[in-house]
């Protein structure tokens, strides 16, 4: 490894070595190859002159790309599709003149792009999968553990742990749905010449308009598409980029509000994320146990979601038929989009996997704070009793208040049922109060809640992709 350049922390820190390929130079250059055989295939079975010898040659020297021989052309002529069309042509001297026959540049530039965008959202998919996969099996773990609610980070009507994972994963279950049917809209551009009019297969073909109809579909079929865009300038339009960051976007947004939550809970020392036996958590405090991978994963989503303006406004930007202010841009945005969102979804397995709940500290938690909850059950027990609810709901207010004071300002502990039992508005005593303090009694519907969610909603996603199942993430720091 180079020590007296730059490298990127993606490559060192975050992406995994199968997304790294994905957008690797022996990926880009071996498709560029794969649809020119493609192409050259398409052209030899619409009738041009092209024959078997050559389309072979083509073949046999697919995946040897001679790296030296493109540079030092490109050195000379400054374009990196005409290099590589002549380093080609090296290696394929009887195939070297119907290489690249009646396409533009952007035939193996823009194809090749959605090639990889379409590979890199299959891994994608892939880790989105198990990350619900994982969760799924922490709330079902979890679903029956009460557990303090918060709206405003303040403390409300008690949920469980399970329930609580099930927001996280519904996040995911939506940008699973919103990666599906972007990938399901994703077609090739196909080859239609400098501004889309495709006038040079008028010349190849001498005006066949029949034939040149089904040169992109049969280019489609021969890479593993259905279809390509029925219209086009030189480009596809960059607001295919645009959609497809803005899936990675979706992700890193939940994945950081997932991390968020655990954060404040490590805060807690409610729940807390993988800490490994040697792991340091700071240089100076030698006790700290930092949530350095939830952090992680809220720095890189910070990224992620800012990285998908970038193609927006690119897209927003292009002139007419085709400009090349994209160009430079795509080639960092859209592959540091998809190795940060890799990142991002093997941190989050790594760290659901490994979620430590601490069940004590929660319940004492829960139960220093239940007595306030527990004031509607009680003040509707005393109306039944015989009390009055408008002043049995202002003495219990005045008696709440009184409790408050006391935690926060004395640091006493919460004795709002004492100062209940000893009030004659209400005709309770100090055991029939305790008895109401279940954590249970006040979690609503969330055992069940969980259960129908997992059961009707996670298990059909889970069996329609069972394939994908079993990812495990190694992080790198």
């Amino acid at each position: 490894m180079a020590t007296d350049v730059y490298t990127s922390p993606l490559s060192e820190r975050y992406a995994s070595k199968e997304m790294q390929h994905i957008f690797s130079q022996d990926m880009k250059f071996r498709t560029w190859r794969k649809l020119w055989i493609a192409l050259a295939e398409t052209e030899k079975e619409l009738g041009l002159d092209i024959t078997q010898e050559q389309i072979d040659e083509l073949k046999a020297h697919q995946d040897d790309i001679n790296y030296e021989d493109a540079k030092k052309r490109e050195k000379e002529v400054r374009h990196d599709v005409m290099s590589h069309v002549y380093a080609y042509g090296l290696q394929c001297p009887k195939a070297k003149g119907i290489i690249h026959l009646g396409a533009t540049s952007c035939y193996v530039g823009d194809n090749t792009d959605i090639i990889v965008m379409n590979e890199a959202l299959k891994l994608i998919k892939k880790k989105l999968v198990c990350v619900i996969d994982e969760l799924s099996k922490f709330a079902d773990r979890y679903k029956g553990v009460p557990t303090l609610a918060f709206t405003h980070f303040q403390p409300a009507q008690p949920t469980t742990v399970g329930k609580r994972a099930t927001l996280w994963m519904n996040e995911f279950v939506m940008d699973l749905e919103d990666l599906e049917y972007v990938q399901g809209t994703l077609k090739l551009l196909g080859s239609k010449g400098t501004t889309g009019t495709q006038a040079s297969f008028l010349e190849l073909f001498n005006g066949d308009q029949e034939t040149i109809d089904k040169i992109d579909p049969m280019i489609a079929e021969k890479m593993g598409f259905a279809a390509c865009y029925p219209v086009s300038g030189q480009t596809y339009s960059r607001k295919v980029d645009t959609r497809v960051c803005n899936i990675l976007a979706g992700i890193a947004a939940s994945a950081h509000k997932m991390s968020n939550d655990i954060r404040l809970l490590q805060h807690l020392k409610e729940v807390e994320e993988p800490f490994e036996k040697s792991q340091i958590g700071s240089s100076a405090m030698a006790y700290k146990r930092n949530p350095m991978r939830s952090e992680r994963i809220a720095s890189l989503s910070r990224y992620v979601m800012i990285d998908a303006l970038n193609p927006a406004i690119t897209s927003a930007t292009q002139w007419f038929e085709r400009t090349l202010d994209d160009s430079a841009n795509k080639r960092i945005s859209i592959p540091e989009g998809f190795l940060a969102a890799d990142g991002i979804l093997d941190l989050c397995l790594n760290v659901v996997d490994g979620l430590v709940v601490n069940e004590k500290v929660i319940e004492k938690h829960l139960m220093s704070e239940l007595p306030f909850m527990a004031t509607e059950n009680i003040m509707m027990d005393a109306v039944k009793a015989g009390g009055d609810r408008q002043e049995l709901h202002e003495e219990i207010r005045t008696l709440s208040m009184q409790a408050g004071e006391n935690v926060k300002k004395r640091g006493l502990d919460n004795n709002l049922l004492e100062l209940i039992a000893e009030d004659d508005c209400f005709p309770l005593t100090l055991e029939q109060l305790k008895e109401s303090m279940k954590p249970e009694l006040y979690i609503g519907r969330s055992v069940i809640q969980v259960e129908k969610y997992l059961s009707g909603v996670i298990a059909p996603i889970l069996d329609a992709h069972k394939e994908l199942l079993g990812a495990k993430a190694e992080i790198v720091v």
